[in-house]
C-alpha cells in the first residue's frame, strides 16, 4: 500500500493564512452587505510599474516570433537578469557578489523550503518566535522534528524568542544550531537588525561551522541609516550565508513570481567524515534536476526595475506602501496601542489591549470594524497578543480602516 510521508500529520491545524481566509469567507456569507478591507496577508494592491510592463509585453512578443523564441532557459536564471543584480543590488554597494552565485526562482518562500533538501536530517534547525510560518512547517515536513508540544512549539527546533524585551532580535542560543533561519526586516515584527546585531550572528555561525539562512525579502523597504539590506555587508557572511531575495514586494512580482537565492563559492558545508563541499554546487544540481526555471518574459520584466526608470517607479511604490505603515503606526499609536516596525517595513506590530489572546483580536476587529490582520500566535507563540497589520493596502482604506480601529468599544 502507497505510504504518506507521516511528517505530515505533525502539522497543526492549517496553514495561517487559510485559516484566516476561512475565517474571513465565512464573515463575508454572513455578511454581504458589509466592506471588508484587507490588511492581513502580505499580497501587494499596486499595479506593476510602466516599465515592468512594458518590458513583460517585449518578452511575450518575442516568445510569438520564430527568431526570438525562447525555450528552455538556464536553470539558474538568464544572464542578463543574474548580471543586471549583481551590479546593482550588490557591486555597487560595495558588496562582492558575481552573477555566478545568483539563482533566479519562482519565489523566496519556495526557495526558503527547499533549501533544506540539500542538507542532512540530522541538522538541527534554529528559527525565531515570532517567525514566517514557513521556516517552521518546511523542518516539520522535511522529518527533522518531533511532534508540536503544548506551547507550540516543535520538539528538535530550536527556538529563539523576539520580544519586546530584546528588541525583536533574539539571543544567541544556548543549544548550538546547524541552521540558523534569520528574516530582517523582519516578518512578522517589522523591525531590522544592526551591523553591530549582525555581525554577532556571522561570528556565532563561523565558530560553529553554522548556516545562516537569510531572509532579504523586505530589504528594499530599509529608509534608516546603518542598516544592512545584505547580510553580506558584515565581513565573513560570505562563508556562512545563504540570502533570499524577492522581487514580490519590491516590485509587486506576487501574482508574477520571481525571487533570487544567494550562495557564495566559499560556503561549504560538511558530510559526515567531516569534509567540506561547495553547497552552491549542491543547490545547482538541485535546481537543474527538480526546476526548469522562471520564464523568460517574467525574467526580462524582472530586468526592468534596474533600468534608471524602473528604478525611480519601484521607489515611488515602495514610497506608497511606507507612507500607509506611518499612518498606521500613527493611528493606532495615538489611540494607545504599542506599536512596533512599520519604519523599515510594510508591517505594523501591534500589542493588543487588556491582555486580549491574538485571534479574539482577530475575531473582534473582523466583526465588530470589518478589517482583516493576522494574529500574532500564528507566528509562534512568542507571538501571542500581538496583531500584524500589512501597509499593502490602497490607501483609502488604509485611511478608512484606521478611523474604524478608533471607534472599537
Amino acid at each position: 500500500m502507497a505510504l504518506i510521508n507521516e511528517n505530515y500529520l505533525k502539522l497543526q491545524a492549517g496553514y495561517l493564512f487559510p485559516e484566516i481566509g476561512r475565517r474571513v469567507n465565512e464573515f463575508i456569507e454572513a455578511n454581504p452587505d458589509k466592506k471588508v478591507i484587507k490588511m492581513g496577508i502580505g499580497d501587494v494592491t499596486r499595479p506593476l510599474v510602466p516599465s515592468v510592463v512594458k518590458a513583460f509585453h517585449e518578452g511575450v512578443d518575442e516568445m510569438a516570433k520564430g527568431e526570438t523564441f525562447k525555450g528552455y532557459g538556464p536553470e539558474q536564471g538568464y544572464a542578463f537578469l543574474r548580471e543586471a543584480i549583481a551590479k546593482n543590488s550588490y557591486q555597487e554597494k560595495g558588496i562582492d557578489i558575481s552573477a555566478d552565485e545568483i539563482f533566479v526562482s519562482d519565489g523566496s518562500k519556495c526557495d526558503t523550503g527547499n533549501i533544506q533538501e540539500i542538507f542532512g536530517h540530522n541538522n538541527k534547525i534554529a528559527i525565531c518566535d515570532p517567525v514566517y510560518p514557513v521556516y517552521a512547517d518546511t523542518t516539520v515536513m522535511s522529518g527533522k522534528t518531533g511532534t508540536c508540544q503544548e506551547n507550540g512549539h516543535y520538539e528538535g527546533i530550536i527556538y529563539m524568542p523576539c520580544t519586546k524585551e530584546n528588541g525583536f532580535i533574539p539571543e544567541l542560543p544556548t543549544e548550538t544550531p546547524d541552521l540558523i533561519f534569520l528574516c530582517y526586516p523582519n516578518n512578522p515584527t517589522g523591525t531590522v537588525a544592526s551591523k553591530e546585531e549582525l555581525k554577532k550572528w556571522v561570528d556565532y555561525a563561523i565558530e560553529k561551522n553554522a548556516i545562516i539562512l537569510y531572509d532579504a525579502a523586505y530589504e528594499a523597504f530599509i529608509t534608516e541609516e546603518g542598516i544592512p539590506r545584505s547580510i553580506y555587508e558584515i565581513e565573513g557572511a560570505k562563508k556562512v550565508a545563504i540570502e533570499f531575495r524577492s522581487f514580490s514586494k519590491t516590485a509587486g512580482f506576487t501574482g508574477t513570481r520571481c525571487a533570487i537565492t544567494v550562495i557564495p563559492k566559499e560556503l561549504v558545508a560538511f558530510d559526515s567524515a567531516g569534509k567540506a563541499h561547495p553547497v552552491k554546487a549542491l543547490w545547482n544540481r538541485r535546481q537543474s534536476t527538480k526546476f526548469n526555471g522562471v520564464s523568460y518574459p517574467v525574467q526580462k520584466a524582472a530586468a526592468a526595475i534596474y533600468t534608471e526608470e524602473g528604478k525611480k517607479e519601484v521607489e515611488e511604490v515602495i514610497a506608497y506602501y511606507l507612507e500607509n505603515a506611518k499612518i498606521m503606526r500613527e493611528s493606532l499609536a495615538e489611540i494607545g496601542y504599542e506599536v512596533y516596525g512599520g519604519v523599515n517595513a510594510p508591517y505594523v506590530w501591534v500589542k493588543t489591549k487588556n491582555d486580549m489572546t491574538s485571534w479574539d483580536f482577530f475575531d473582534k476587529v473582523l466583526n465588530e470594524a470589518n478589517i482583516v490582520g493576522t494574529p500574532g500566535s500564528g507566528f509562534g507563540p512568542a507571538g501571542e497578543g500581538y496583531f500584524r497589520f500589512s501597509a499593502f493596502a490602497d490607501r483609502e482604506n488604509v485611511l478608512e480602516a484606521m478611523e474604524r480601529v478608533k471607534n472599537l468599544s
